[in-house]
């Protein structure tokens, strides 16, 4: 038979209790200059030393860099100071619909959508018969959603349009009900100024 010492389960001493019964977090696993280093907020960019003197004497700094023009690069993406909706080839994304520009969105979009349904029908098809080959559909899906919101977003200049024209004519409409409230009001008083001098004549 085992013999158990008397000291073999003897409790953890109060100092290190409370450090295994304390949370611990991610820092408490880091040495201690680096969690200072994650602590500290980080330096301002060294080129500030320039413009040290700038409110004494504003040539003495450097000039900032002009605007950027055209193309540029920013967290890896390709972007353009152009207002201009890339078109889905620029994007890599083949266009089901007809490189027309007069193009009718309604009907269009109806039929991706159509064309949506279909192939969720046959992802699922897919996913029960032949597992292996879903990766096709899902690259059809999402070639029809791209395709879709390409044409949603061809129609934000009509949208905006739109939108200003009803902003402009709400506008229009509650100046047209402040001047006919103005007009209510001074007849309104008017009509007390009247009876006030009625009053004042007959004492």
């Amino acid at each position: 038979m085992r013999t158990v010492r008397r000291n073999q389960f003897k409790p953890r001493s109060k100092q290190a209790s409370s450090i295994f019964d304390r949370p611990r977090f991610v820092w408490d696993f880091l040495p201690s200059q680096k969690r200072m280093a994650t602590a500290l907020y980080p330096p301002p960019p060294p080129f500030y030393r320039l413009y040290k003197d700038y409110s004494e004497n504003p040539t003495s700094a450097p000039e900032p860099p002009p605007p950027i023009e055209g193309a540029y690069v920013c967290f890896g993406g390709n972007y353009t100071t152009e207002d201009v909706l890339p078109s889905l080839e620029e994007q890599g994304v083949p266009q089901l619909y007809p490189k027309d520009s007069n193009v009718d969105y309604k009907k269009e979009l109806r039929s991706l959508n159509r064309e949506l349904q279909l192939h969720i029908l046959e992802l699922a098809d897919v996913l029960v018969e032949r597992p292996s080959q879903y990766a096709k559909r899902i690259g059809d899906i999402s070639s029809i959603f791209k395709n879709l919101h390409h044409l949603l977003n061809s129609l934000r200049p009509h949208q905006a349009r739109a939108t200003l024209i009803h902003i402009m004519e709400l506008q229009i409409q509650q100046r047209k009900q402040a001047v006919e409230d103005i007009k209510r009001r001074r007849e309104e008083a008017q009509r007390l100024l009247k009876d006030a001098f009625v009053t004042l004549d007959g004492h």
